[in-house]
Order: structure tokens, then C-alpha cells, then sequence
């Protein structure tokens, strides 16, 4: 074999075991609980670690090509690989020009080829005038479609519900997912002009202006879709407990629905946006002290399938600039390369959940809802050895200079715990270790949608 863990405690979506995995030509060729009895040319002593399926980032925003003054796939993925992440599903917006055709895909695998550390995946766009484009993106192995509800920047364009139920009539029948950005845009707009024209300017009336009524009117609008098309929806970055308790009513009728959240919507709340400002805008927004302890319930018992960075950098002007106020500052997270060592603290080591919980929404749940082929996002012989090595033991703290990013800016920056990752593996090749990334610009390789859905 080309490599054994030995001794590790190998964490699937499905138990957690002491063990080994031999791993040859790029592939797991072996898992045994008794010890694999063969030599290889690396064998790694996992006593004491947990071996996890390597992490899939369902939700990022590289910027490449177009905007790569805030990120690129080059410093993108190399952050990926420093927080565990082997396989990055990037979105079709920040981009130049936004990927919503067939042809303007082609132009991105073109520009990004040769980038990359780790695999990638691509959204295509849904937009106000694409409809007729997007069995071209699904021919051309998009996993799925991105659509705003809401405002949205300005290379990119909002749909209203109509046009969201003619794009599900067609995407059904294909088993492609349509992934919401799910806030409703009347109420916003109408909130900003409100708040504006009484000349607010403080963290408080960012807040107002993006409530939960707003995600709540656009979920549920989705899926009643859903519902109504019988076509498969995915749910963006769910900030609220009670926009999570919608989706897993609507899941028990049999909607064909799957949801994400982020770490920052775990482990922030609207006190860090008010007492600290821009560094803490997205959207939608944090919510109310107590609302991020509910949150979790969601993700134990399995309503959220997957747990994604939404990472979206900035240069620093863009956010902290003092001339931008608070409706002008860029609203986004970056957080790709450190989603997964504060899920293991703040799940595991707080909390008390099963490690099993992370290797679903990391790695299985990800893979199933955006139908990857089946040799991602599982521990299991045949499939992928994108594999990670954590260290339970060993303690950490977020820091500026600890950051792979172009721009080294994010919310996580002072966060500390315990549970660290020691290495990560992309198809059997080792891209970090400790602290640094030793993977090869343009290792990553392209993953389309696999034909079949699981």
C-alpha cells in the first residue's frame, strides 16, 4: 500500500471505531478494526487521533476570476486544506462574469485550472434571465443552482416566486437542487427605506432591517415550491432555530428539502455585530443571545445536513473602512479554514456530541444533498482518501498570522479550544501538516455531479 493510519480512531457517518485505513493509488483500499497486515512505503501512528472523511465546504466564495483582489483559488484552497477541507463547492456570484451559462462555466474551469490544493465543485447561477441556460449548466456537471430571494450584490440578480416555481418545474425532473439564499426581498427593501429615512446608521438597524420575518416568509415560499414541483431545494445558511423547526416539518410531509447553517450562526449573536460592527455583518444576520444554543439541537439530530463556511472575504477597506457605514460595509464571514476545528470544540468537547454528528455534516451530508459521486464524503474502501487527522489533545487559537487567506480578516480571529487538526489528505496526498500547507497548486481536480442521485 501507499499509506497506512494505524491505531487511529476512525470516525465514519455512521460509528466510530479504533483502527486502520490503508489507502492506495489515491483510494481507501482498506479499513480493519484488527489491523491491516501489510507493509507500505508511509505508515502513520493515529494512536490517540481521530481519523475523520476529509470536510466538504458546500457553500464558498472564492472570487475567481474577477474579484480575486478578496480571494483566489490558490489561497482559497490553501486555507481549505489548513482547516480540513477537501472538497470546496464555490458559488457562482463574485465572479466576473457571474457563472450562468454553460459557456461562462467553461471560462471559470479554464481560468481556476492549475489553482487549486484541493477538489472543487461549482454552483451555476439562477437568475432573472438564464432559464433556458440551465440544462446546459447541469449537462456541464454543475451539483446544483444558486438562486437569491433577497437583495443581492450587483453582478448578480434577485428572482421572484414565479420565476423560482419555473425553474423548479424544469429542475425536478433532473434531480438537480436549487440552493436559496432565503430572505424575502419586499420586506427588507422596505425595512431599509424605513430605517434610512430616519437617518439609523448604528449596528441596530442593520439588524432590523434583515428580521427573521423576512427568512421566514422566503423559506416557507420554498417550500411550498418544493412542495407544489416536487422538486428537490436546498436552504442556505439557516440562522434561527425556528426557520430550521419549518424545514424539518416540511421534511417529515416528504418536501424534498435539505438545509445548511454556518459556524458563526453556532457560535455568534447579534451582541458580537452591535458591540464589535462590520467584522460580524452577513446575512442574514445573527440572531438574538439564545438563539444559537437552540440552533444545535437542529444539527444533532440531523435537520441540518450540512454545516458550511458561506466563506466570503473582503479586502480590509471594504469592511473596515470608517467613511462605510453600516449599510455600505461588506457583509460576509470568512471561515473556510476554521469551521472545522470549532464545530469539533463546540460540539464535542462543550457539548458532548458524537464526533459521528461532525463527519455528517461535514463530509456525508454535503456529498448527499449536492449529489457528489459516491467516493466523496465517506469512509469507506473504494472511495476517495481525502482524509483528516485531528488531534483531540492539542489546543488552539485562531490568530491573523495562523491564516491562509489572501485577506487575513475574519470573525473566528481570538477563538480558542482544544482539537486540532494535524493533517490533512486529498486522494491519499498529504496537503498539510502542522501548521503548514505542503499540497500542490493544481492537485485539486474538478468533481461533477454524479449522474445518479443518492
Amino acid at each position: 500500500m501507499d499509506m497506512i493510519i494505524r491505531n487511529g480512531r476512525v470516525v465514519s457517518h455512521q460509528e466510530t471505531f479504533v483502527g486502520d485505513i490503508g489507502v492506495e493509488d489515491g483510494r481507501i483500499s482498506a479499513i480493519s478494526r484488527g489491523g491491516i497486515d501489510a507493509d507500505a512505503s508511509s505508515v502513520i501512528d493515529g494512536t490517540g487521533k481521530l481519523v475523520f472523511p476529509g470536510a466538504i465546504d458546500c457553500h464558498v466564495h472564492l472570487n475567481d476570476p474577477g474579484f480575486e483582489w478578496r480571494e483566489d483559488f490558490q489561497y482559497g484552497t490553501a486555507a481549505a486544506a489548513a482547516g480540513g477541507v477537501t472538497t470546496v463547492v464555490d458559488m457562482p456570484l463574485q465572479n466576473s462574469p457571474a457563472v450562468t451559462t454553460e459557456e461562462i462555466l467553461r471560462r471559470k474551469r479554464r481560468a481556476v485550472e492549475g489553482k487549486a490544493i484541493v477538489d472543487y465543485a461549482f454552483f451555476g447561477g439562477l437568475v432573472d434571465c438564464n432559464l433556458d441556460a440551465l440544462e446546459g449548466l447541469r449537462n456541464a456537471g454543475v451539483v446544483g443552482l444558486k438562486a437569491f430571494m433577497g437583495p443581492v450584490s450587483p453582478d448578480y440578480s434577485t428572482i421572484d416566486v414565479e420565476l423560482a416555481r419555473r425553474a423548479l418545474e424544469r429542475t425536478g425532473p433532473w434531480g438537480l437542487v436549487v440552493a436559496f439564499h432565503c430572505e424575502d426581498y419586499r420586506t427588507i427593501k422596505e425595512c431599509e427605506r424605513r430605517l434610512m429615512q430616519e437617518g439609523r446608521k448604528d449596528w441596530r438597524a442593520y439588524l432590523e432591517s434583515r428580521p427573521l420575518a423576512a427568512e421566514m416568509t422566503s423559506v416557507r415560499d420554498i417550500i411550498g415550491l418544493a412542495e407544489e414541483t416536487g422538486a428537490r431545494v436546498h436552504i442556505c445558511h439557516v440562522s434561527h432555530p425556528d426557520v430550521a423547526e419549518e424545514i424539518k416539518q416540511a421534511r417529515a410531509r416528504g418536501v424534498k428539502v435539505t438545509c445548511e447553517t454556518c459556524m458563526h450562526y453556532l457560535v455568534f449573536d447579534e451582541e458580537d455585530v452591535t458591540s464589535k460592527g462590520a467584522l460580524f455583518k452577513c446575512a442574514p444576520p445573527l440572531r438574538e443571545v439564545g438563539a444559537s444554543a437552540r440552533l444545535w439541537d437542529y444539527v444533532s439530530d440531523g435537520t441540518i445536513q450540512c454545516v458550511a463556511s458561506d466563506h466570503s472575504p473582503c479586502a480590509p477597506e471594504e469592511k473596515l473602512d470608517p467613511v462605510r457605514d453600516v449599510w455600505e460595509a461588506w457583509g460576509g464571514i470568512s471561515g473556510i479554514q476554521t469551521s472545522f476545528q470549532v464545530l469539533y470544540h463546540e460540539a464535542v468537547n462543550r457539548r458532548g456530541i458524537d464526533p459521528v454528528c461532525l463527519a455528517k455534516v461535514l463530509s456525508h451530508g454535503p456529498a448527499r444533498a449536492f449529489s457528489l459521486p459516491s467516493r466523496k464524503g465517506a469512509l469507506q474502501v473504494g472511495a476517495d482518501a481525502d482524509l483528516v487527522v485531528l488531534d483531540p489533545a492539542r489546543t488552539w487559537e485562531i490568530t491573523r498570522d495562523s491564516l491562509k487567506y489572501k485577506n487575513r480578516l475574519s470573525a473566528f480571529v481570538g477563538l480558542t479550544g482544544q482539537g486540532t487538526i494535524e493533517r490533512t489528505y486529498s486522494r491519499g496526498k498529504l496537503v498539510y501538516e502542522n501548521g503548514s500547507v505542503v499540497g500542490m497548486n493544481g492537485g485539486g481536480r474538478f468533481v461533477q455531479r454524479a449522474a445518479i442521485v443518492r
